[in-house]
């Protein structure tokens, strides 16, 4: 399907949706494709309608030119809401991980999300104005320093990839290898091709959403994943009063490595939060 100038390759499966067991949308992150979810759609699937897609240059997806203003947050949420337009699923419970996840909090914050995005469920990819206004408070308080200083190193990679030609080279020779063999499965170049992602929205100058959204958010919070600190999931009630936050003892792939446990989280979070327009009429 085509959104603001991307091919994206969307997947389905399944019951069809209905009104009282809508359709779960699931988004990968870096430097995945949808193949990450793949053992969680085994295990839901069987009873609700699962979406998952190649989010823009990932997997089968394509973009129509390799510039970096086409990765820009704003374009990835139109292809989340793109997606739900042309599945038709209606009003669906969101779940992301890493790249995926920092998609899905942007989705949240636009309009649209009153009607069509009944839960949100993130894993390792945080809010960005969230990270923002969390790293200007702990710099406020000497304190908080070592706090600010640790989720800055733990993110050290990020000023690493804007390094033109390294990162390219690092992941053709040295990390995709190495990835590969710890997932089990093929990623082909979608690390190279998705680096515009981190040029595009981070250390680039650019302003991320400062909205709000009321309606139910689980933040699961892999206790060992070494790029995000699980003191960055604290200050969320400002702007998420609906937020819970899930503690598990797994690293950064945890939808992946721990996939029956995401599922089991998922369908039991998914289960206690009906859509909360019908259950109130």
């Amino acid at each position: 399907m085509r959104s603001r100038g991307a091919d994206l390759a969307v997947f389905e499966y399944g019951p069809p949706p209905t009104a009282e067991n809508p359709a779960l949308l699931l988004v990968h992150g870096y430097p995945d494709d949808h193949h990450v979810f793949d053992a969680v759609v085994e295990a839901l699937a069987a009873d609700r309608h699962v979406i998952t897609y190649d989010t823009r240059n990932a997997g089968a997806s394509r973009v129509d030119t390799g510039e970096t203003a086409s990765y820009r947050l704003d374009l990835l949420v139109e292809d989340l809401y793109a997606v739900l337009d042309a599945t038709g699923a209606g009003s669906v419970h969101l779940a992301a991980h890493d790249w995926g996840s920092i998609q899905g909090w942007a989705a949240l914050q636009d309009p649209r999300a009153e009607e069509r995005i009944l839960s949100y469920t993130s894993v390792s990819g945080p809010d960005l104005g969230h990270v923002r206004n969390w790293l200007a408070s702990r710099v406020r308080t000497p304190l908080r320093w070592p706090q600010a200083l640790e989720q800055v190193l733990r993110s050290s990679y990020v000023a690493a990839f804007q390094l033109p030609a390294v990162p390219e080279a690092a992941w053709k020779y040295v990390l995709t290898p190495r990835y590969e063999k710890r997932s089990g499965r093929s990623i082909g170049d979608n690390a190279i091709r998705g680096l515009q992602l981190y040029r595009a929205n981070m250390l680039s100058g650019s302003t991320p959403p400062m909205g709000t959204y009321a309606g139910p958010v689980q933040v699961i919070v892999p206790l060992e994943d070494p790029f995000i600190s699980p003191l960055l999931a604290s200050g969320l009630k400002d702007r998420f009063p609906n937020v819970e936050v899930v503690a598990v003892d797994a690293g950064h792939w945890f939808p992946e490595d721990n996939s029956a446990e995401f599922a089991r989280l998922l369908d039991r979070w998914i289960r206690s939060h009906p859509d909360r327009r019908t259950s109130t009429s």
